[in-house]
């Protein structure tokens, strides 16, 4: 069914289901096709970030479709609400990257086969686009947030204890007791399903992430990768750190890469943080320059 937003009348939404191919059998993701009146010029498939529902990228996707982009939105299987992580408990974080991601990605590019295709990943979904899921032919790839993050180096001390024992410690055991990780309980985004909250959890306490992971082939994945990147960050953002991203960043050896720090006072707000360069009301000003980029690499695959 395909609905007119209240927001913006000179754009459409489509409801999708969109079929995965999963280890664990046949399934499906649910997600929004926003589509201008006119014909699309571009392509742009948004993957989401950890425990961060499918609504949160509304505004953007409106904003990428008022710009003549057709915008693919969609949430991962188990996040939402307790009974659905609980009836994905099995599901880890890498069957979100490997599977709901790479999913999304190959739907898009069979709807439309003609146009060229793009991608934003926010915080792990970026992580999935730098390793080269999501998407066989993209134009170019742009990462909100995404880092190689390390418990341990997480500054200030709060942002860290909150980490190590409220996610890492008393997540961990909550998630035992309840069958599927609190996070709405706990301010900690939607709730998650166990498995994938003990794969976050143990990736946070090594060194390198998942490069550290011996059955996760993340080194050689993302030193394939050739898709120019732009890779966003903010200045006030505790797990996104420039430091944090460089060492994610510094593993991309063929993709040519543009790194881009933005601080509060450049959008005239007092914080950005980890989520608002997504936020209408924080960085919407900033959107255009997002947008541009993604067009001049739409413009050159089309050449």
């Amino acid at each position: 069914m395909v609905i007119t937003l209240n927001t913006m009348d000179s754009l459409l939404r489509q409801d999708v289901r969109i079929p995965v191919p999963s280890r664990y059998g046949p399934t499906h993701i649910d997600g929004y096709l926003f589509l201008p009146t006119v014909a699309p010029s571009a392509v742009l498939t948004i993957h989401p970030a950890t425990a961060t529902p499918e609504r949160f990228y509304f505004s953007f996707a409106e904003a990428a479709a008022a710009r003549g982009f057709a915008v693919l939105t969609y949430g991962f299987r188990g996040v939402g609400d307790r009974s659905a992580a609980r009836a994905h408990r099995h599901i880890r974080m890498r069957d979100w990257i490997s599977e709901d991601m790479a999913a999304a990605g190959a739907w898009a590019e069979e709807r439309f086969p003609d146009l060229a295709h793009s991608a934003v990943g926010h915080s792990v979904g970026g992580h999935a686009l730098l390793l080269g899921y999501g998407g066989e032919r993209l134009s170019g790839i742009v990462t909100i947030a995404t880092a190689m993050v390390t418990a341990r180096k997480i500054a200030p001390r709060s942002e860290r204890f909150r980490v190590e024992v409220g996610l890492g410690v008393f997540g961990r055991v909550a998630t035992r007791v309840l069958g599927y990780m609190p996070g709405s309980r706990v301010g900690l985004g939607e709730d998650l399903p166990a498995a994938a909250l003990y794969e976050w959890t143990n990736w946070l306490r090594r060194p390198h992430f998942f490069f550290d992971d011996p059955s996760f082939d993340a080194e050689a994945r993302a030193s394939r990768l050739r898709t120019p990147v732009l890779a966003l960050g903010t200045s006030d953002d505790p797990w996104a750190t420039e430091a944090f991203i460089d060492a994610l960043t510094d593993r991309l050896r063929l993709a040519p890469v543009t790194r881009r720090t933005i601080a509060p006072a450049e959008l005239g707000t007092e914080a950005i943080g980890h989520l608002g360069l997504m936020r209408r009301s924080v960085a919407e000003a900033f959107w255009p320059e997002i947008l541009d980029w993604l067009e001049t690499r739409a413009a050159a695959d089309n050449r």
